[in-house]
């Protein structure tokens, strides 16, 4: 009879309280943006806030059946997130204005993606089953965008976006998850070669030069997105990834020191040579000359407007709905975290942030607890990728680095962000029920065992995270 270590609790009820909290949160914004506008309890209200609540509990239910053992902290901080975002973009609408009623479509459409993830994918090793495809179609997606016919062409200086019929689409978003995957699994396939020792400088243990070919192949992708793409958000995005994984995977700070290296030596020859990376970094560091600030063309008014509405909501913010966010430009989008720090101040904007913490948190953990290696790794590259992309974000805004194109997971606006973010949380989900779950403790006639890196079945028992 097969004997199982101590099964932990599925703590699917804790999810449900703190679920029900989250929705509260979303739909109480919700309604005080509608007071502001005098809609407040109106068919629109009630409709938008029950399709939200239907899905996050269909979503619920659907944990309980296929993966019990999930984190039950992880959709409910989503959740909170989202709904705070499409409280605040509905807020920002003008006249006429549909985008809050295409950010719940879009929502809606990514939370049922996410489901399927769930449902489909029994075992998140499946996926390392396909990481040269995960290559290619990374590649096919990055190259999209400068297809003719295809491409939506130079939108706002950047060349990110393909057309859909009416709709456009940002396919880098879903190339950084399949480049997670591509990732985990070549790592941890290769990691003996990786370790490989080579010249040790001080205390520093570097790795042979021929053994350096994926970084220099990932940093030449993230070049080729500066360049063709003219994206500098998520040329950042992809070779911090890879760096980060690459040092979990190895556990050496050489690699780190060698990335961030070449992110320095890029950053000033990208902003030497191509002049819309200049200008990004001229506005960065001379936002309050006018000269800067009046300029058409990569100045600074986002971002010094952006400052000036986070300081006039001070420390507890105007409240939702009073203040004037929409004079920033993109104020629904790329400066939805200035919007949010007026309205709700210093202690909303650290509120959310600390959502975020939280959510980075637990993913970290499903990469702690769970037992193949390439789970670890594609839990922590999923993980730092969201978590990279808010410090870009909030970074920008806050004028602590130069301001990119990069949306705030969850919360601002565009439908392709909030879809390649959602399939993200149910990778998660599914990796902390693998980590969470109980560990079969039967032991395997002799000569059957596995190898290591195929079995998810130790001897012994793991105490679940």
């Amino acid at each position: 009879m097969t004997q199982l270590s101590t099964i932990p609790k599925p703590r699917r009820n804790v999810e449900l309280l703190l679920l029900l909290l989250a929705l509260s949160v979303g739909i109480g914004a919700n309604m005080l943006v509608g007071v502001d506008k005098e809609k407040a309890f109106d068919s629109d209200f009630w409709f938008q806030s029950s399709l939200l609540a239907v899905a996050a509990l269909a979503f619920h239910v659907v944990l309980r059946i296929r993966a019990k053992y999930a984190d039950p902290v992880i959709l409910p901080l989503v959740v909170g997130l989202n709904g705070l975002g499409l409280a605040m973009i509905h807020r920002l609408d003008a006249p006429g204005d549909d985008t809050g009623n295409n950010q719940l479509r879009w929502t809606l459409i990514a939370m049922a993606v996410a489901i399927a993830v769930i449902w489909f994918l029994k075992d998140h090793r499946t996926l390392r089953r396909f990481i040269y495809i995960s290559l290619a179609v990374s590649a096919l997606l990055l190259i999209l965008p400068l297809v003719p016919g295809i491409s939506a062409g130079e939108i706002l200086g950047a060349r990110v976006w393909i057309r859909l019929g009416p709709m456009t689409f940002q396919p880098g978003e879903i190339a950084k998850i399949t480049l997670a995957i591509f990732f985990a699994g070549y790592l941890s396939s290769n990691r003996d070669l990786i370790l490989l020792a080579g010249r040790k400088i001080g205390p520093l243990q570097f790795p042979r030069f021929k053994d350096m070919g994926p970084m220099i192949t990932a940093w030449l992708v993230s070049i080729g997105v500066l360049i063709f793409q003219r994206d500098l958000g998520s040329s950042v995005l992809f070779f911090g990834l890879f760096i980060v994984m690459i040092y979990v995977a190895t556990s050496r700070i050489s690699w780190v020191v060698i990335g961030v290296a070449l992110i320095l030596g890029g950053g000033f020859v990208a902003s030497k040579v191509f002049s819309h990376v200049g200008l990004r970094i001229d506005g960065w560091l001379n936002a309050f000359t006018e000269e800067v600030y009046g300029r058409q063309f990569g100045g600074s008014y986002q971002i010094v407007e952006g400052l000036f509405g986070m300081a006039s909501g001070g420390l507890v913010g105007t409240g939702l709905g009073q203040g004037r966010p929409n004079l920033v430009p993109f104020a629904n989008s790329d400066m939805i975290i200035a919007s949010l720090g007026e309205e709700l101040g210093l202690i909303g904007l650290f509120a959310v942030v600390m959502m975020y913490l939280l959510l980075f948190t637990r993913g970290f953990r499903a990469a702690l607890g769970t037992r193949d290696a390439f789970g670890k790794l594609l839990a922590c590259g999923l993980s730092f990728a969201v978590a990279l992309q808010c410090f870009v974000v909030i970074g920008g805004v806050t004028r602590l680095i130069p301001l990119t194109g990069l949306t705030t997971p969850f919360l601002a606006a565009g439908g392709s962000s909030l879809l390649a973010n959602w399939i993200i949380v149910g990778l998660l989900l599914m990796i902390s029920h693998a980590a969470r779950g109980p560990v079969d403790t039967t032991p395997l006639p002799a000569g059957n065992e596995p190898a290591a890196e195929s079995s998810n079945k130790p001897t012994e028992a793991v105490k679940p995270l």
